[in-house]
């Protein structure tokens, strides 16, 4: 299989390039016989897709959902933010207050969303994870999702750390490595994040595109 990876490519751009794999359906009306919706995964989908956005949240700057999901609604996506990790401010900063969700917190947003018919999306956006358990479960919500809908593109941004620093707990990038790429449609990773992920160093930084096999 090859995986492609895509360097320091803003991800609304990847995601408006590949909204051509969904079909665009205009709006419908119909008769409200309820004051419930119709489960997602029986409507019709409206512009250019739904995105499930699992990212980071701060307070201050503009990372992560924050950074991600205003700019994809203005390119006509459905967005829901899911955030993996709740910070005064990016990892960048000397100081980093704030909460990180596991894998059992997430499971059970999805759960919650299965049980009312609101797990159909046709792109799935991962970012800053930041446990172990958190990052084992994207896996099964992967999976999860593809049993709803088949063609599900997934862009990952494996938010790992820049110039020598990591950012996450290093036990996540084995992870990434032997099994987020299996199942990732895209992959956007810097410089570092790749050569981690690739176990190569690459010197040709004018190189746009590395397609491994």
């Amino acid at each position: 299989m090859n995986i492609r990876f895509l360097l320091d490519r803003p991800v609304r751009r990847l995601l408006a390039h590949h909204c051509s794999l969904v079909t665009s359906r205009s709006f419908f009306t119909c008769r409200v016989t309820s004051e419930m919706a119709p489960p997602l995964a029986v409507v019709p989908c409206f512009g250019q897709g739904r995105v499930l956005s699992i990212q980071s949240h701060t307070v201050q700057g503009y990372v992560g959902n924050k950074a991600a999901v205003f700019p994809l609604q203005l390119l006509g996506f459905d967005v829901d933010p899911i955030n993996s990790v709740q910070f005064s401010n990016h990892t960048g900063y000397p100081v980093c207050r704030g909460q990180v969700l596991n894998g059992d917190e997430l499971w059970s947003l999805i759960e919650g969303l299965e049980a009312n018919g609101l797990l159909y999306y046709t792109h799935l956006l991962t970012g800053y994870i930041g446990s172990l358990s958190f990052l084992n479960c994207v896996l099964r919500v992967v999976e999860k999702l593809r049993s709803v809908n088949p063609d599900l593109i997934y862009v990952c941004d494996p938010v790992m750390g820049d110039e020598g620093t990591f950012y996450i707990p290093q036990n996540l990038v084995p992870v990434y490595a032997e099994k987020v790429l299996q199942l990732a449609s895209i992959v956007t990773p810097n410089q570092f994040e790749a050569e981690k992920l690739t176990g190569c160093r690459n010197t040709l930084l004018f190189h746009r595109e590395l397609v491994i096999s």
